[in-house]
């Protein structure tokens, strides 16, 4: 009686350590969807899914980010709301997309702001970068990380080359009030339209420019119905991963520094993606036909100057951030 009892004991244990133990093998990942507006051969696109490989090769296939490019998930601003209320769980967009929800992003694409790329991303990596990512968490994001998207140009459906010339056109800005205050500024008329829409905006009349980056210009197809292209660089707008916080606030410390970690270490590989495209595009462009009008110092000054009255109205707190950008060096 007693070996009978020891052997179904022993049975038992079995039973329980190979239960526990296939419980652990079969523990199904945690998927995390990521919407994404541009095309699946875009710099940042390609970013975002190196960042998804780092992530899974990183938690051993634990966690599986899965990345829905070319507005699969919707447009710009619907993803965004949607990441907010932790329907879906990451989106990459742009600073100015984003700035409507968090104004104080509106500290990092005030018009003229840096020097360069470089600049821009010494402050982004700096102490600059990690307050303002703290504060989007009491608009329920996380803040998990940039990209690079070059400077922003105009380009228009008639040649423009000087500040007179955007007086009393409509150009077409993202849906964020800085955005749409730079175009006032400038004696345009700002006409805020969702990303998806501008070809046929250009094409149609609603609007006679927009103003983005070589990649986008070219990707797009904008160089189609707006051949006319100005290299102001009135802005350096980056890029910004946005997590839901109701989403990462049930992950532990280990697995939210684990995707962090592995953001940050995607960034030198979409930024040597974006330098590479940029040169790309605009020699595509220029092939195509557009026509490339760069600014003189004397010309970009006067763009500069308009900007005093957007300054301005800026809120102190901004300003602030603003000085300490370009005292960055």
């Amino acid at each position: 009686m007693r070996k009978v009892l020891a052997v179904m004991l022993a049975l038992l244990a079995a039973t329980f350590i190979l239960t526990g133990s296939s419980s652990k093998v079969s523990a199904a990942p945690i998927v995390m969807r990521l919407g994404e507006t541009h095309p699946q051969d875009y710099p940042t696109t390609k970013g975002v899914y190196e960042f998804a490989k780092l992530v899974k090769e990183r938690s051993n296939g634990r966690i599986i980010v899965e990345v829905y490019h070319s507005k699969q998930l919707g447009e710009e601003r619907a993803v965004i709301e949607q990441v907010q209320l932790g329907a879906i769980d990451m989106t990459r967009v742009s600073v100015s997309a984003a700035s409507a929800y968090v104004r104080d992003l509106d500290a990092l694409q005030l018009p003229y702001l840096y020097r360069n790329s470089d600049h821009m991303w010494k402050v982004l990596d700096g102490a600059i970068g990690a307050e303002i990512l703290k504060k989007l968490e009491p608009s329920n994001f996380v803040g998990v990380g940039w990209f690079e998207a070059g400077s922003r140009n105009f380009y228009t459906k008639k040649q423009v080359k000087t500040v007179g010339d955007l007086k009393g056109l409509k150009i077409r800005v993202q849906q964020a009030p800085l955005m749409v205050g730079m175009i006032e500024a400038l004696g345009a008329v700002a006409t805020p339209l969702p990303f998806g829409e501008v070809y046929s905006a250009l094409q149609t009349g609603v609007v006679d420019g927009a103003e983005n980056n070589w990649p986008s210009y070219l990707s797009t197809s904008h160089y189609e119905v707006a051949k006319y292209f100005i290299v102001d660089e009135h802005t350096r707008v980056p890029e910004i991963t946005l997590g839901s916080k109701k989403v990462f606030d049930k992950l532990s410390k280990e697995d939210r520094a684990l995707i962090f970690k592995a953001h940050k270490d995607a960034v030198p590989y979409q930024i040597r993606l974006w330098n590479d495209f940029e040169k790309v595009a605009e020699k595509a462009v220029r092939e195509k036909g557009s026509v490339i009008t760069q600014v003189s110092p004397a010309e970009k000054q006067k763009f500069m100057d308009a900007m005093k009255p957007l300054y301005d109205k800026q809120p102190a707190e901004i300003l602030s951030v603003a000085n300490k950008i370009r005292a960055v060096k």
